[in-house]
């Protein structure tokens, strides 16, 4: 007999992935051109110049055994150098290489540290909606339990849903800013509650709360103020990075584990970081891309594609009476359906040939996302679908 809950995840795929293989279906019968598919948050932006240079340099200049061969399981030396330092520059912290355990991407980031920190069935991750979906599957898949926080209305953190949340079974609490699916970037003054609050948990409670920062978006913010960096506020900080989206790299699967230099019994907590790979089979993250992270640690994406495209939208959208959360980052829209309907406005935009999300998925009912990270000709497209669609809801 085989896994009943395997069977489940293997036969059922997410809606987004189902709406983007519709999409591709779709594009067969009427052209790619018009179908207008805001489902999948795929880089439209391609990855930098640097990126392809360092890449065709390490093939032509070293022996193939250099970039085919493993790392070891926490990561080539170099690598975890070079990211040690951005950190330290950027940041003004005095991270180690050892404080970081390279991956395949942020999802293997966040089953990784899940892995780590769950002892027991009865332990808890709190997570704040609205969230990426898969988060559920990765915590119930390594053992533990998901506990839901619904957001405010400005998808803001709802910190009197924490307060009644956190209890003798918290291990720890998932937050990700710029945030998938809304955009929203939590403020310093958000973060600094949040983590006052814990810090006064963990007295009380006599035991430690991890914070997990999800930060796959961490580099794809629109205005001047970059995203509060978690551990200048709270020690007991763990974050799981990807540059899937920062350099387009959605396919190379590379990221990293950082667990903070003051993190209580950071070396026993770095030890079960490696511990949980080994047993979930991450021999190693891929030696090319370690290499190439190396070379291109400093380079930043180019944002300005996405930009365009937010402002085409958000500013069209909440002209025709939309309820949208501003995004400050990331390339997502979260969007109130008119009636609060979300499953049955995607239906409907969808007889439109324009893709969008419903909420289900990442916590609510009310809410679809709509993901920009698309040729500008489609977000001015979509608009009149999205005007016409108002109007029969009016």
């Amino acid at each position: 007999m085989l896994s009943q809950e395997m069977i489940k995840l293997g036969t059922q795929r997410s809606v987004i992935r189902e709406l983007f293989a519709y999409g591709l279906q779709r594009a067969e019968v009427i052209g790619a051109e018009n179908v207008l598919d805001f489902s999948l948050g795929n880089p439209s932006v391609p990855a930098p110049k640097e990126v392809e240079e360092a890449i065709i340099d390490i093939v032509k200049n070293n022996d193939p055994m250099v970039y085919h061969g493993y790392s070891t399981s926490q990561g080539h030396l170099s690598c975890r150098k070079a990211i040690a330092g951005n950190l330290n520059k950027r940041f003004k912290r005095e991270y180690s290489p050892n404080d970081l355990f390279l991956t395949c991407g942020a999802a293997a980031s966040l089953c990784i540290t899940f892995r780590a920190l769950t002892a027991s069935p009865e332990d808890e991750i709190i997570v704040l909606a609205p969230y990426f979906p898969e988060y559920k599957v990765f915590i119930e898949g390594q053992g533990a339990r998901m506990r839901l926080v619904p957001s405010r209305n400005d998808m803001r953190l709802n910190m009197d849903g924490i307060k009644e949340a956190v209890n003798r079974n918290t291990k720890a609490i998932l937050i990700n800013s710029p945030n998938n699916p809304s955009g929203v970037v939590y403020t310093k003054e958000e973060i600094k509650a949040l983590s006052d609050y814990l810090m006064e948990m963990q007295e009380e409670l006599d035991k430690t709360i991890y914070l997990i920062s999800d930060e796959p978006y961490r580099e794809l913010v629109y205005n001047d103020e970059p995203p509060a960096f978690i551990p200048d506020y709270y020690d007991n900080t763990i974050i799981c990075y990807s540059w899937s989206k920062s350099l387009s790299l959605p396919g190379e699967r590379i990221g990293y584990v950082l667990v903070n230099d003051k993190c209580k019994e950071k070396e026993v907590v770095m030890a079960a970081v490696g511990g949980a790979a080994r047993a979930l089979g991450y021999v190693c993250a891929p030696t090319l891309f370690q290499l190439v992270i190396e070379r291109c640690i400093d380079v930043k994406p180019n944002i300005e594609a996405y930009r365009k495209n937010r402002d085409i939208l958000y500013d069209g959208l909440t002209r025709m009476g939309y309820k949208v959360a501003k995004p400050d980052g990331a390339f997502y829209l979260f969007i109130e359906a008119p009636d609060g309907d979300s499953e049955e406005f995607s239906k409907k935009a969808k007889e439109h040939d324009v893709l969008v999300v419903p909420g289900a998925g990442f916590g609510t009912d009310t809410h679809i996302r709509l993901s920009y990270c698309v040729e500008t000709e489609k977000c001015v497209k979509a608009l009149p679908v999205f005007e016409k669609l108002m109007k029969e809801y009016k």
